[in-house]
């Protein structure tokens, strides 16, 4: 969770319940979620209907990241989660329920950008408790064979990104922001999931990609972009390499404080780093309320 939200804030949850339905990106199955409010302190919370299986979002559900953010528990799963939970983080929604009666969180347009709207039009609603937060004390550093993932310490939320593909039309792109919720909703939300249309028959070999169309997703080929409408922004692709992270980082169920700086990173690097993070307690201390209220009497004494 890396947008910008005050850190001294109220948890958040939806004033009312809201509903989507749709196709999903992977199975190609049929899916309709509703969001509900949720008490203080809950998260995140998954019921699957047709399961009647309950799946706390975390780093623990995570139970796959090829080519989505798959969670589970029991043997019950729910695939694609990382766009919902991108638009959650980024209106800064702490606490919610989602119900689903499928396997996969339906892909809409391939963007957070309808799920911002839905989730807006369900209204905000502040309790009666403050969030707590990690905060980046000093440099942790994520590598592997692809990727490479820093988070640093920095007053505020930031996010930087660097994706390179032998590519034509995706070559080298750069992003870094800092934001806030309305910036989210503009710049990060409305950029589409991409894919190539070389590796369609093999994703569709492997079970996946199933559901997937030029109305859900942005197809290149070796000469372009095959979507009639084209891009949404010029540098869409790293944009929604940064949607992804920010629905994937929220996992950790606290807002982070920090600069997280990304190269290459995907739904496998993401989740990685998270669970070096964790273990890198030297790195990073948990404000919670009583620490802010603390800070509070501490500057106006």
């Amino acid at each position: 969770m890396l947008l910008y939200v005050p850190v001294m804030r109220l948890q958040r949850t939806i004033k009312k319940e809201v509903s989507f339905q749709g196709i999903g990106l992977h199975t190609g199955k049929y899916a309709t979620v509703k969001l509900k409010p949720a008490a203080r302190d809950t998260g995140i919370v998954f019921y699957r209907l047709d399961k009647d299986a309950i799946i706390k979002a975390g780093i623990h559900a995570v139970i796959d990241t090829a080519f989505a953010t798959t969670i589970g528990y029991n043997g019950v799963k729910i695939k694609t989660v990382e766009h919902l939970m991108a638009a959650a983080a980024g209106l800064g929604i702490d606490n919610l329920l989602i119900e689903v009666n499928g396997p996969e969180i339906p892909i809409l347009d391939g963007s957070s950008t309808e799920l911002v709207g839905i989730i807006l039009e369900a209204g905000i609603a502040k309790q009666a408790k403050k969030i707590s937060y990690l905060k980046i004390t000093s440099p942790v550093v994520y590598e592997d064979a692809h990727s490479r993932i820093m988070a640093l310490p920095y007053e505020g939320r930031a996010i930087s990104y660097h994706m390179s593909f032998n590519h034509k039309i995706l070559g080298d792109q750069d992003l870094s922001l800092e934001f806030d919720e309305m910036s989210f909703a503009k710049e990060i939300a409305p950029a589409r999931t991409f894919g190539f249309l070389k590796d369609i028959e093999m994703l569709r070999a492997n079970g996946l990609a199933k559901g997937g169309s030029l109305d859900n997703a942005i197809i290149v080929s070796d000469e372009g972009v095959l979507n009639a409408s084209g891009l949404r922004f010029r540098d869409e692709f790293v944009r929604h390499k940064v949607l992804d992270a920010v629905g994937d980082l929220s996992l950790i169920g606290l807002p982070i404080e920090g600069h997280i700086k990304m190269e290459r990173s995907g739904h496998t690097a993401n989740l990685n780093f998270l669970k070096k993070l964790l273990s890198s307690t030297e790195c990073y201390r948990v404000v919670s309320e009583v620490d802010q209220f603390n800070h509070q009497v501490l500057n106006y004494s």
